[in-house]
């Protein structure tokens, strides 16, 4: 008789996670005999064996096979609780950093900067690391004032921040004797990173037609100008100067001369400025070219500086209509500190010439650059008019006509009062009215003209002479007599010739929204 054998496993389910149970513990199945439960082989005489696992579910109990003290766990060795990768545990870490910190905090309060401001960044964790950016600062030239002022920059590691970013200022043709400064003025700069920061606002400069070798010295100027984003300020102060007439082929130059304007504030600086300067009598067109000329007065302060140096000359006698050809012709007047340099100017024109307050008013006028004039400048011209044989009123009526006689070159006012006093052989008279004499080139005007009127025999004003383009002069030669009517005003300054429209120039797409935009 055969006997026939068969063993089945039943199917089970697995527990993966437990919370009673250690990860990782390898479970065995018992193997029970189906006469444990009463089933006999009277069937064939087979003999069925059937394997049981058991397992524990929720809360159920775990088969007491499991507890085997053979069990193995994965990581640990049998029987002991240390780890085979052993390693300090969070808190002996932490402890750790803290006392690595506090050892940096020593080293730099030893060398007198407060760290007050470094906590929660990223620091060396050793008191070397820290002492070779110290020293690396250093030798940029930077103080520890300078370091004090903005400690966050010891938060910049010298190879992976400081070298880079110097090396890419270097190449690009920043002095390194600039360097020093350019830090004290703008030390975040360490922070950036070359490719994603400093490159493309490099890229945006050349494309406002900053030429390649001027952004060196835009740079050097104005390195703030490195951490403005590309679509903020920068643009929108550009579109503004050219909605209001500046040319767009000067920009390059303007940004050149006066990159701060990259980081003024439309609505609260550029703006206010041009419409106060519009409010005084100069038209848009014209405050446009002489902001094309001289950049730098956008950095005139308006409300501490311009009105009330405006104000002040007014107070010297001044005429309210003068003021937008005061402004226009000088317009530095009105970023200095002006009223001192008034008081001093007018008492120093009173003592020389005896002038009123009127006159001084007339003299600025005409010749706002006055206030600028030295002592021994002023007292060396009027000297030289009285030696000519001019009395004291005769110097002070030259003077309130045409004060540039107290800026010209004394030799060549010798040589043209020496000329018209042997050839000319006028009296001294015409020159009292019309001291624009002095101002015109003995060579290139007086002595040429002169010769022409000699020749034909006519007889005219020293205005009539001198006081004429060339062209219209050579019209007048052709004339049998003199045209009183064609007499010209004593020269003057002309508000138009600012406002010439040039060949280069449109109407600007950002002027007819301009108002509103910057509101």
């Amino acid at each position: 008789m055969s006997i026939r054998s068969y063993f089945g496993i039943r199917k089970s389910s697995f527990l993966l996670v437990h919370p009673e149970l250690p990860a990782f513990t390898c479970w065995r199945p018992q193997l029970e005999s189906l006469s444990t439960f009463g089933i006999t082989g009277n069937h064939g005489g087979a003999i069925r064996l059937i394997a049981r696992s058991r397992y524990s579910f929720a809360d159920r109990n775990v088969d007491a096979s499991v507890r085997n003290p053979s069990t193995v766990r994965l990581g640990r060795k049998q029987g002991g609780s240390s780890s085979l990768y052993s390693r300090p545990s969070i808190l002996e870490m932490k402890n750790e950093r803290m006392a690595n910190r506090a050892k940096v905090y020593d080293f730099l309060q030893g060398i007198g900067i407060v760290p007050d401001e470094l906590d929660g960044l990223e620091l060396p964790v050793t008191v070397e690391v820290m002492r070779e950016r110290v020293d690396f600062l250093h030798n940029l030239g930077l103080t520890i004032e300078d370091i004090n002022n903005y400690p966050l920059v010891l938060g910049c590691s010298v190879k992976k921040n400081m070298i880079p970013v110097l090396d890419y200022l270097g190449k690009l043709g920043v002095r390194k004797s600039t360097f020093t400064e350019f830090l004290r003025r703008y030390p975040q700069v360490l922070h950036s990173s070359v490719v994603v920061d400093l490159a493309p606002v490099v890229k945006y400069l050349q494309g406002l037609d900053i030429k390649p070798n001027d952004i060196p010295r835009v740079l050097e100027r104005y390195p703030e100008v490195l951490g403005f984003k590309l679509e903020g300020t920068m643009s929108t102060s550009v579109a503004y100067l050219v909605g209001i007439g500046v040319s767009r082929r000067e920009i390059g130059g303007v940004l050149t001369r006066y990159p701060d304007i990259l980081g003024m504030r439309v609505g609260r600086v550029i703006k206010p400025f041009v419409e106060y300067l519009e409010s005084l009598g100069i038209p848009r067109l014209a405050v446009a070219r002489l902001i094309e000329k001289k950049p730098y007065i956008l950095g005139f302060g308006l409300e501490e500086r311009v009105k009330p140096n405006v104000e002040s000359l007014l107070e010297f006698s001044v005429r309210k209509e003068a003021l937008p050809v005061v402004v226009a012709q000088y317009p530095e007047i009105i970023g200095i500190d002006l009223k001192p340099k008034l008081l001093g100017q007018q008492s120093l024109l009173n003592s020389a010439i005896d002038s009123s307050s009127k006159d001084f008013g007339s003299i600025v006028e005409k010749m706002p650059q006055v206030v600028n004039a030295s002592n021994s400048a002023v007292t060396r011209h009027v000297d030289f008019l009285k030696n000519c044989g001019f009395s004291l009123q005769q110097v002070r009526q030259i003077v309130v006509e045409c004060p540039q006689v107290l800026a010209l070159n004394l030799d060549i006012m010798k040589l043209s009062f020496d000329y018209f006093q042997r050839e000319m052989q006028r009296p001294l008279d015409d020159l009292v009215v019309f001291p624009a004499f002095f101002t015109y080139g003995l060579e290139s005007t007086i002595k040429p003209r002169h010769k022409m009127i000699a020749r034909k025999g006519l007889q005219c004003s020293l205005s009539w002479l001198l006081n004429c383009s060339d062209e219209k002069f050579k019209e007048r030669m052709n004339y049998d007599t003199i045209d009183l009517e064609e007499m010209d005003a004593m020269p003057s300054f002309d508000m138009n010739t600012l406002m010439e429209q040039r060949s280069d120039e449109s109407a600007s797409e950002y002027e007819e929204d301009s108002d509103d935009e910057y509101a």
